[in-house]
């Protein structure tokens, strides 16, 4: 007998957390922080229940920080076992992590010397230092090989097409007669994505964890190529600065190569783009290493050779160069961090700009409630930066095509095919998104589904 425990992305998107125990071990898929409203931020300080010293080892889909960013607390908390990915997720877990400890204590000190918050002092929930000690514990393994993270259980990962590194976790549990299957999603990637593989097909399993960021909705039937066409000759028209909210890593990229794309292929003028974070700069490299994993269909057809670098595209590493993109007055293109604009550097541009009704705000992503890339989307007339209130002016636009998580159509054609597990949770969506992919199972493949909590738990049988 095994038991599954939720301990984040349960009725909510952040806060990935799944805990698997089964024959005295125990084992964390994804180990993510929370974001978005207060009341979910404030579970980030909250010790994990089991003792973080009694888990054996993690096991994580990707990098995205609502998947990996808690593991450095968990570490801090007494967790010495081993953090098993892939290997490009290896590859990216410093940058992201480091970003992540470098924001919060950034964040910690400017609300110090502001005196915006309730805390005195303000503390970072993370230092390098503790994500110094995360990586001393990573061990990347190859996709489709099996590793044992615990006695008595097996896993391997398969690619989620999600973004560089993603997977989705096949694991075996070891019992007297035939072992437990379970497999958990992760954030499933699109169909025909720009730059990234589709997810590969689904394996047989007993029990499934599956994601359902957008379970309510379909993207828009538009190709990523003309939906980012469309936003940024409107945006032309204003003639503005053209603010984009981007993860550091994977996204950034992924707008690089459709820019580079639409501008080689004589579709967009040329503009100034800025890559207004070090992380994605580093990130950018660590893409190339990992050429292999890669689709360019798109860069091929318009006949670019290198695609994910161009001579107009600047890179700013630096504080100076990041506040010298203030100066420029007319159309370009920032693309900064963070990608729900909760910090980073974004956040100076937002202060910056919002109050220009020249500037256009492209929302490129999931924005989870209470983020401000939220507000913005719901129409918000003062977005709340640094203690600040700032007026919105701008114009704000969504780019649906770009998102990286699947939606429901794309859910339901990965699953078509597949035996029907003995149970189906539905994790990392809030409660509409994961009703709707309820439905839409019900409807299409007669699966029944649940819908778990934050910290409940389930017995597993085969």
């Amino acid at each position: 007998m095994a038991r599954l425990t939720f301990l984040g992305a349960a009725g909510v998107v952040s806060g990935s957390r799944h805990l698997v125990e089964h024959a005295g071990a125990r084992i964390l898929v994804d180990c993510g922080l929370f974001q978005g409203e207060k009341r979910l931020r404030e579970r980030n300080w909250k010790r994990i229940v089991p003792p973080a010293e009694s888990i054996d080892a993690v096991v994580l889909t990707h990098g995205h920080i609502d998947h990996s960013g808690w593991l450095p607390r968990l570490v801090r908390d007494g967790f010495t076992g081993p953090i098993l990915t892939t290997p490009a997720t290896a590859d990216l877990l410093p940058l992201l992590l480091y970003d992540s400890a470098k924001c919060q204590e950034e964040d910690a000190l400017y609300a110090n010397r502001k005196g915006y918050s309730r805390h005195h002092p303000a503390l970072p929930l993370y230092d390098e230092a503790d994500v110094s000690r995360t990586l001393r514990l990573v061990r990347p393994v190859a996709r489709e090989e099996w590793f044992e993270p615990a006695r008595g259980t097996r896993c391997r990962f398969h690619d989620a097409g999600h973004m560089l590194g993603s997977a989705f976790i096949e694991a075996e549990l070891a019992g007297d007669g035939r072992p437990l299957r379970l497999l958990f999603s992760g954030d499933l990637g699109r169909f025909d994505a720009p730059l990234y593989a589709d997810p590969r097909p689904p394996l047989p399993c007993d029990h499934l964890v599956l994601e359902s960021t957008y379970g309510d909705r379909d993207h828009p039937p538009i190709r990523p190529l003309d939906d980012l066409e469309r936003a940024i000759r409107e945006a032309l028209t204003r003639g503005g600065m053209i603010l984009v909210a981007s993860f550091a890593v994977g996204r950034s990229q992924q707008l690089v190569y459709l820019l580079r794309t639409l501008m080689a292929a004589g579709r967009l003028p040329e503009l100034p783009v800025w890559i207004d974070s070090p992380m994605a700069v580093e990130a950018t490299a660590v893409f190339r290493r990992h050429g292999a994993e890669h689709d360019f269909t798109e860069a091929r057809m318009a006949g670019v050779a290198e695609a994910l670098v161009s001579p107009w595209v600047r890179m700013a590493r630096t504080a100076e160069e990041s506040k010298a993109i203030n100066d420029h007055d007319g159309p370009g293109v920032v693309i900064a961090s963070s990608g729900m604009m909760t910090g980073g550097r974004i956040l100076h541009h937002l202060a910056r700009r919002l109050p220009d009704p020249r500037t256009t705000v492209l929302v490129a992503g999931y924005q989870a409630a209470g983020t401000r890339g939220r507000s913005l989307l719901d129409g918000a007339e003062y977005l709340r930066i640094h203690g600040r209130d700032i007026p919105v002016r701008a114009a704000v636009r969504r780019v649906d095509a770009l998102s990286g998580h699947a939606d429901r159509g794309e859910v339901v054609r990965w699953l078509t095919g597949m035996p029907a597990p003995r149970r189906v949770f539905l994790v990392h969506g809030e409660p509409p998104a994961a009703r709707g992919m309820a439905a839409a199972l019900r409807e299409n493949l007669s699966w029944e589904a649940t819908l778990p909590t934050i910290g409940e738990s389930f017995e597993l049988d085969a």
